[in-house]
């Protein structure tokens, strides 16, 4: 009789049923993993219990204003805390974005545009304004959104309305690559604007100030699969789909750069501002990001001797 045979007859003679056997077996074990885990998720949720708290005085003030205004600064308080708390983010040129008046935001675009959202909350929280971004039709599209499309002043973004929200004297964020730039760029960092022109349009047009942005480690925040991505690109130039599967949410060390503001020249043509433009990011990339880009430097980053030396 083997082992395991014996202490099943043990098992039926003591009359034990056999799952709260195992469970009594294996108890020390998931109790010795799980309360870590239970400890962890605890901590981190008082963190972003108290990075929220501490704004509590404006958003009160907020929903005495306006009932949407106080919505918008609570969820921006929520994504603060989380950038704060998860990635460590740093915001580096806030003071460069004018208190009043228009201007535009150009970034580029990560595999998830988590950093503009950490750039927008952080805005909305310290400067009380509030940036309107040009999205992706396909998300609206997306069932639930549509509400948070129209509080976040989310549009689809032709010229027309673009000129529209820059005369009425708001800050507009613009990614160019879009989806494009999100699925298929790689830890190289590859500007990828297909010459959309759109947003040099509008500035030409209007003659506002543009802000490059760029976030440090963006890319390695979240990833898609390299295998199969030629095929996947064909796919979405004939649908629009964005089919390429993503993958990560690592807490890398995020530092998001505004840079100094680049106006129009008199006689420039939008494709050549547009050059200017993207010549600007690019030379942001190449001071602001290790190439290629690493998730383990990424995550080391985030300890205070290799943040002195970033």
């Amino acid at each position: 009789m083997s082992v395991l045979e014996y202490a099943w007859v043990v098992i039926k003679e003591l009359d034990i049923p056999y799952w709260q056997w195992v469970v009594w077996v294996f108890y020390p074990i998931l109790i010795s993993f799980l309360l870590p885990l239970v400890l962890l998720i605890f901590f981190y949720g008082s963190a972003l219990f108290l990075q929220i708290y501490q704004y509590r005085y404006r958003l009160h003030e907020a929903y005495a204003h306006d009932v949407w205004d106080g919505a918008r600064k609570s969820v921006a308080a929520v994504w603060f805390a989380q950038a704060r708390v998860w990635h460590g983010y740093e915001l580096i040129g806030l003071e460069k974005l004018p208190n009043q008046g228009p201007g535009l935001i150009i970034y580029y675009h990560g595999t998830l545009p988590v950093d503009f959202y950490y750039l927008t909350a952080s805005c909305l929280i310290k400067k009380n304004r509030h940036i309107r971004a040009v999205g992706d039709k396909f998300l609206f599209s997306i069932p639930g959104w549509k509400l948070m499309m129209d509080v976040f002043r989310v549009t689809p973004g032709t010229v027309h309305s673009c000129i529209d929200v820059i005369n009425r004297g708001h800050l507009l964020g613009i990614a160019p690559g879009g989806v494009r730039e999100a699925l298929f760029g790689d830890e190289n960092y590859p500007i990828i604007w297909c010459r959309r022109t759109g947003f040099a349009k509008v500035a030409v047009q209007t003659n506002v100030p543009v802000y490059p942005v760029f976030t440090q480690n963006v890319r390695e925040a979240f990833r898609t699969p390299a295998i199969g991505k030629k095929l996947l690109r064909k796919l979405y130039e004939k649908t629009r789909l964005p089919i390429v599967p993503i993958y990560g949410f690592f807490p890398v060390k995020l530092r998001t750069f505004i840079g100094d503001p680049v106006f129009p020249r008199k006689d420039e043509t939008p494709d050549q501002f547009s050059d200017r433009v993207e010549a600007e990011i690019q030379q942001m990339i190449f001071k602001h990001q290790r190439l290629p880009g690493s998730i383990l430097h990424a995550l080391l980053d985030r300890f205070p001797w290799k943040q002195k030396t970033s």
